[in-house]
C-alpha cells in the first residue's frame, strides 16, 4: 500500500504558490497605498486579497480533486499543457477576462470602456456583474450538476462511500440520460419559484450549461478519439483539457461574484482570487503525483458530493443571498469527512490484514 506523503514532502508542491500568495499581497498593499495614500487603506486592500485567496481555495477543493482525478488519466504532455496553459486561461481568462466580458454583454460597451468603467466607476461596474448573477448561477449550476451526476449515475462504478445512495444511482444508471432528465426536471421545477421574467431567463440559461457540458463531452470523445487514432498510447488529450477548462470556468462563476461583496475593484479581486488558483494548481500536482485519490478511496466522492452541493447553493443564490464562506465551508466539511472515513477504512483493512496474517502464521505452527 502506498504510503501518505509526508508534510516536508508536500509543502513542496506550494512553492509557487507562495511565491505567488507574496508578490500577490504586496502588489495589493501597492494598489491600497495607490488609491486611499493612507496606511489604512493599504491595509485594507491587503486584508480583502487575503480573504479572497482563503475565499477562492475552500471553494476549490473539489475542484482540485475533480482535476486530479481526470488528469491523472491523462498523457504527460496534456498534464503538463493543464498546469502550465490551464493555470494562466484560469487567472488571466476567468479572474480578469470574464468579468470584464460579462459588463461588456450586459452593457453593450467595448472591452476598453469596459475596463475604464472598472478602473473610474467600481459601483456601477459591480452593478451589471450582480444584475448577471441569475443566468450565471443557472448556467455554472447546471453544468456543475451534470458533473457531479455523471460521476455517480455510472453502471461500472463499484467503490461507494454513501452505499444506500450511491447503489442506487449506479444501478439506474443503466437508463440512458436519466441525469439529464433529472436536471431538466429540476430546472423546470425550480424556475417556477422565480419571477416571470426571471424564470425565462433561468430556464435559458439553465438550459444553456446543458448543452455547453453535453457539447464539451462529445467533442472532446471525439478529439480524444482521434487522438487515440493516431497514437494508441494517448490518453486524455485536446479533449480532456477542453472539459478541465470548462469545469475550472463553472467553479469559478461563484467565487468571481460573490468577490464583489467584497470590494468592487477588479483588479483587487484578480489579485485575491489568482493566489487563491495557484495553491488549486498546486494541490492538483500533488494529488496526482502522490497518489492520493487512490490512498483515500473515498476523497473523490466527498469533492463531486460538494460539487452538487455546489450547483443546488447556485440555484438557490437567484432566490436568496447565500454567503460564499457558507459554501466554502460547506464542501471543505464534505471533503474533511470523505478524508476521514478513508482514513478508517484503510485502518480497518491493514487491522484485517495484520489478523489474517497473525491467523495464518498461528495455524502454521499449530500443523
Amino acid at each position: 500500500m502506498t504510503q501518505p506523503p509526508t508534510h516536508a514532502s508536500s509543502l513542496g508542491y506550494f512553492k509557487w504558490a507562495f511565491i505567488v500568495t507574496a508578490v500577490g499581497l504586496v502588489l495589493g498593499a501597492w494598489l491600497g497605498w495607490q488609491s486611499t495614500g493612507t496606511l489604512g487603506g493599504m491595509a485594507t486592500v491587503f486584508f480583502i486579497c487575503t480573504v479572497l485567496a482563503v475565499l477562492e481555495i475552500s471553494l476549490s477543493f473539489d475542484n482540485a480533486i475533480v482535476n486530479a482525478n481526470k488528469l491523472k488519466d491523462m498523457t504527460p504532455e496534456w498534464q503538463h499543457r493543464f498546469l502550465t496553459w490551464g493555470i494562466i486561461i484560469a487567472v488571466f481568462g476567468m479572474r480578469i477576462v470574464f468579468p470584464l466580458l460579462i459588463v461588456v454583454i450586459a452593457a453593450s460597451i467595448g472591452p476598453i470602456d469596459a475596463i475604464m468603467l472598472a478602473a473610474t466607476k467600481p459601483e456601477e461596474y459591480a452593478r451589471i456583474m450582480n444584475d448577471a448573477h441569475l443566468p450565471i448561477a443557472a448556467f455554472g449550476g447546471t453544468f456543475l450538476m451534470m458533473v457531479g451526476l455523471t460521476y455517480f449515475f455510472d453502471h461500472e462504478k463499484d467503490v461507494h462511500w454513501i452505499a444506500w445512495v450511491e447503489s442506487k444511482m449506479a444501478r439506474f444508471a443503466t437508463i440512458k440520460g436519466i441525469e439529464i432528465a433529472f436536471v431538466l426536471a429540476l430546472i423546470l421545477g425550480f424556475s417556477r419559484l422565480l419571477e416571470p421574467a426571471d424564470a425565462h431567463t433561468f430556464v435559458y440559461s439553465g438550459i444553456y450549461g446543458l448543452l455547453t457540458f453535453l457539447a464539451v463531452e462529445v467533442v472532446g470523445g471525439l478529439l480524444d478519439a482521434s487522438q487515440q487514432t493516431l497514437d494508441a498510447a494517448a490518453k486524455g488529450g485536446f479533449g480532456a483539457f477542453l472539459y478541465l477548462e470548462v469545469l475550472d470556468a463553472s467553479f469559478s462563476f461563484d467565487g468571481v461574484i460573490g468577490a464583489f461583496a467584497l470590494t468592487q475593484n477588479l483588479f483587487v479581486i484578480a489579485i485575491g482570487l489568482g493566489i487563491g488558483a495557484m495553491y488549486v494548481r498546486s494541490m492538483t500536482i500533488m494529488l496526482v503525483e502522490k497518489g492520493t485519490l487512490s490512498e483515500y478511496r473515498y476523497l473523490e466522492h466527498g469533492a463531486f458530493y460538494a460539487i452538487l452541493i455546489l450547483s443546488v447553493v447556485m440555484y438557490f443564490q437567484t432566490l436568496v443571498h447565500i454567503p460564499e464562506v457558507i459554501t466554502g465551508l460547506g464542501g471543505a466539511a464534505l471533503i474533511g469527512i470523505s478524508l476521514w472515513s478513508s482514513i478508517r477504512y484503510n485502518k480497518r483493512e491493514r487491522q484485517a490484514e495484520l489478523n489474517g496474517e497473525l491467523s495464518h502464521g498461528q495455524a502454521r505452527v499449530e500443523a
